[in-house]
């Protein structure tokens, strides 16, 4: 599978002026619930903060991958985030989160989804890769930069 298969080039973003955790969820449902008319972004939103309620999704060096299990959707849908400033994401090493990736992912889909999640985190945890994302200066590089790195391993 490849980055490319769930996030299309109008769900990759630099997006300004968010200055903490909920809004950056909501901007990212947004971005997610748009073009999908079976998902309302306050359904995406509610699923997001739902798994945000558990535990935070960041996982560290200022990269977050919020995500949920969704009735309605067939296949995993994604999208991805650059924020100018971080925001406080209550991640573990306290870094303010400012690269956030989005995954839903089909309600029955528990072992895909976790598949999903770990090949995400081993991705970010890369350093060559985040520093080329924070590099990104409009929506068109981000995108550039989140494709050169496609291949999600496993």
């Amino acid at each position: 599978m490849n980055i490319a298969d769930i996030v299309a080039a109008d769900r990759v973003r630099i997006v300004p002026d968010v200055q903490s955790k909920k809004r950056a969820l909501e901007q990212l449902a947004e971005i997610l619930a748009d073009g999908t008319p079976y998902l309302t972004a306050a359904d995406v939103f509610n699923g997001l903060i739902g798994r945000e309620k558990i535990g935070t999704t960041a996982v560290g060096d200022g990269v977050a991958i919020p995500h949920a299990r969704l009735k309605g959707i067939d296949d995993a849908i994604g999208a991805f985030i650059q924020l100018p400033q971080g925001v406080d994401f209550e991640a573990a090493d306290e870094a303010p989160v400012d690269l956030i990736f989005g995954l839903l992912v089909p309600e029955s889909a528990t072992d895909e989804h976790l598949k999903l999640l770990r090949a995400l985190a081993e991705i970010f945890s890369a350093d060559e890769i985040v520093a080329d994302l924070r590099e990104a200066g409009d929506d068109a590089a981000l995108h550039r930069a989140l494709l050169a790195h496609d291949t999600i391993p496993g």
